[in-house]
Formats: C-alpha cells, sequence, structure tokens
C-alpha cells in the first residue's frame, strides 16, 4: 500500500516519465494541482490535448508546425541557407542568434548505442530538398558530441558527392555539450566562424 492515494500514486508514476521529473518534484506539482482551482487544471488537460492534436511537424523542415509548413518555412524574406540541427530545440537556441536561413530537423543523430541509423533520420528528405530547391549553403550545426560529429561527417560525404556547398559550426562550442545550453553570443559566434568542409 502507498502512501498516497492510489490516484496520486499513478500520476506520480505518469509524472516521473517526464524529462527532469524525479518523484519530489511530481510531488511537488501534484501539490501545485490540488491546491489550483477546477478551472486551471481543466484548463491544463486541455491544452495537453489541444498540443497532442493541433502539432504535427513541418512538411519542408520536420519543425513543429500547426499547418502543413511551419512559421519559418512560410517566411519568404529568409535566406537560401539550410541549417541542419538534431532537434527542434537546437533550431530554437539558433533561432536566437537572429539566423535568418532556414533549417532542417534531423530528428536525431546517428549513433550505434541507441541504433540510430541514417536512415530513421530525416537526412533523404534533407538531400531532396537541395535538389528541389535553390539551396546556396548548407551549416551542419549537430552538437558537437561524438554522435553529432559523426552524423556531420555522414552529411558531408552526401554533400560532397552532389556538389553542394557546405559549412560546419566552428570550432569553440566546447565538445561533449548541447546546443541548447549554449549562450546565444557563443553560438552566434560559432555560426559566424564556421568553415567549409
Amino acid at each position: 500500500m502507498g502512501l498516497y492515494p492510489e490516484i496520486i500514486e499513478k500520476l506520480i508514476e505518469k509524472l516521473k516519465k517526464l524529462p527532469g521529473v524525479g518523484p519530489k518534484s511530481a510531488e511537488r506539482i501534484i501539490y501545485y494541482l490540488i491546491h489550483s482551482s477546477e478551472d486551471e487544471v481543466v484548463s491544463l488537460g486541455e491544452t495537453f490535448i489541444s498540443l497532442k492534436k493541433q502539432v504535427k511537424l513541418c512538411k519542408k523542415c520536420f519543425n513543429f508546425a500547426e499547418k502543413d509548413l511551419c512559421n519559418i518555412c512560410l517566411d519568404d524574406k529568409r535566406e537560401n541557407i539550410i541549417c541542419v540541427v538534431e532537434e527542434v530545440k537546437d533550431l530554437i537556441s539558433i533561432e536566437k542568434t537572429n539566423f535568418k536561413g532556414r533549417y532542417h530537423v534531423l530528428w536525431g543523430k546517428i549513433s550505434m548505442l541507441e541504433n540510430t541509423t541514417p536512415e530513421q533520420l530525416k537526412i533523404p528528405q534533407l538531400i531532396d530538398r537541395i535538389k528541389n530547391e535553390k539551396i546556396e549553403e548548407i551549416i551542419i550545426a549537430t552538437n558537437p558530441t561524438i554522435e553529432g560529429e559523426n552524423t556531420a561527417t555522414y552529411i558531408s560525404q552526401l554533400l560532397k558527392k552532389i556538389g553542394v556547398k557546405h559549412s560546419r559550426l566552428a570550432i569553440g562550442l566546447p565538445l561533449g555539450s548541447e546546443l541548447e545550453y549554449i549562450d546565444s553570443h557563443t553560438l552566434k559566434k560559432a555560426i559566424e566562424g564556421r568553415k567549409e568542409l
């Protein structure tokens, strides 16, 4: 028998599955919800349901979108440069630097440990975009981890075969770090100091 009523125990288990939420955080969230008005809790629940129903992936770059294309892909003032990132959170980090190009989200990285192959990522779709759009340059902005470097090397080899100008974010980003934790100024300098592969 648990310390809490069964419904609270179940909710703790569900909340613990969220990234960064442990048992203590789950308990604090539940205390907050219990002390909130019914309207607030219902509104929160409805927002979660709307999130799942309304948010999908952009058909072009695989960013989050509510329509077929995301707001970035719909912006015709953007430069014809594609910044390739692992996850949407990386796109958000680069967007905060006032980068004016476009994006392509891979939804992961090549990883032997996680059994993630290039075919499981959005790499074929990137190659299709390059063939169908007038792209001036590809910036490979995968994380500076071993898996990120392997992914960048793989993409670079493909781009060399089709003769597309491409570059990698400049050295200076700490090895082993994740783009979402790097400040905008450092990230902006890394973009400005990128070098052709």
